[in-house]
């Protein structure tokens, strides 16, 4: 018999649903930048610069992700040090 409608929660889906919170997390950096969460300094450089080129605002992407993103990147740099994993 043949499936006719997906159900609307899938887990294992690769989207989150849901806007950003109030106060950004280090949980939803990572979600945002796609890495993990202990991700160590060039990784965290290299995921932003991707996700940064694709929602560019001089590209069409908006100003707000853009923002969303570069705050991402420095919530999860902020304390680490260059080398330190």
């Amino acid at each position: 018999r043949m499936v006719k409608e997906f159900p609307s929660n899938l887990s294992g889906s690769r989207y989150y649903e849901g806007g950003f919170q109030e106060k950004m997390t280090r949980r939803e950096a990572a979600q945002i930048l796609g890495i993990n969460t202990t991700a160590r300094h060039d990784k965290v450089k290299a995921a932003h610069r991707r996700v940064l080129i694709a929602n560019h605002p001089d590209r069409g992407g908006s100003p707000y992700m853009a923002a969303k993103i570069n705050e991402a990147k420095e919530l999860l740099l902020k304390g680490k040090e260059y080398g330190e994993e």
